[in-house]
């Protein structure tokens, strides 16, 4: 199964629109969004079943029993990170508590134990034939790449023949796009033409290429600045790197997608542009010859 994976280095680029307009196109039996600190993909995606939530455990978190301490004070003067208190007794901040064990370690009556914490939740979509992943995480979480990583399993698990399978990422370049980047077989990054556009499509070509990974680049909003969108493609001739096309900004597109929409469910701008990049995109998937 080929994975196509869809970033952008900043957010606001259009890269779920995009992703959701190639799922359609695709008829994909497979995909995920692995956005896990705000997913919507499940905003556009047409399922009649309700899915599969299972809890998503991160890293453990300290918890105090209050009938076993002797409040000595070992645990709050040890923390580095505050997260102890005395309210009448003592409390621990699960928001707070980075999960070090330090507390646990000096209490002197073992009052203080690490149990598992809940940081998320997992939604898996299925039926005979297609696979939708995702999953929400926690307010507060740093284990959002361990859920990325969970969310990509899931999809894995039950996309049995599926030819390939497409990936709506997180934006930026931190933990959930490197967890979405292990084991895909292209990545499509999403740019838009403007400074900050510009910088962060750079970064993210530089992560993708530390993993090896097969990049194309295409352009959203396009016509909000010709000079920008020019200095991109020139930018790519000169690296090398494959340039598969443009959508202007279009007003349609954000009726379709308020309405629930993809952008090839209607007839537009956008839509007729997307259709272009999804060929010439799934064309570099597959140049090798797999079908």
């Amino acid at each position: 199964m080929r994975q196509l994976l869809i970033l952008s280095g900043k957010g606001g680029t259009g890269k779920t629109t995009i992703a959701s307009a190639f799922i359609k196109l695709a008829n994909a039996k497979a995909y995920a969004d692995c956005d896990v600190d705000a997913p919507n993909l499940h905003l556009i995606a047409e399922w009649k079943t309700k899915p599969q939530k299972t809890h998503y455990y991160g890293l453990p978190k300290a918890q105090i029993n209050n009938e076993l301490c002797i409040q000595c004070d070992q645990c709050r003067q040890n923390c580095q990170f505050d997260a102890i208190s005395i309210v009448g007794k003592y409390k621990i901040e699960p928001f707070t508590c980075e999960g070090c064990g330090v507390c646990e370690y000096v209490c002197p009556v073992k009052a203080i134990a690490m149990v598992p914490s809940v940081d998320g939740e997992l939604w898996l979509y299925s039926d005979k034939e297609i696979v939708f992943s995702t999953a929400q995480l926690r307010m507060g979480s740093g284990t959002s790449g361990l859920l990325v990583t969970e969310v990509k399993k899931g999809m894995i698990s039950k996309a049995v023949g599926a030819q390939m399978a497409i990936i709506d990422g997180s934006p930026g370049i931190g933990c959930p796009v490197i967890a979405s980047l292990s084991g895909v077989d292209m990545v499509l990054i999403v740019a838009e033409p403007s400074l900050s556009g510009i910088s962060d499509m750079k970064r993210i070509i530089n992560t993708a290429a530390i993993f090896g990974t097969k990049i194309a680049i295409c352009i959203n909003k396009y016509d909000t600045n010709l000079e920008n969108t020019e200095k991109i493609e020139e930018f790519c001739k000169k690296q090398d790197l494959p340039f598969v096309g443009r959508m202007p900004f279009d007003f349609d597109a954000v009726k379709a997608v308020n309405s629930g929409k993809t952008i090839v469910d209607i007839n537009c701008a956008s839509g007729r542009a997307v259709k272009e990049i999804y060929d010439k995109t799934i064309g570099l998937l597959f140049e090798n010859g797999e079908n």
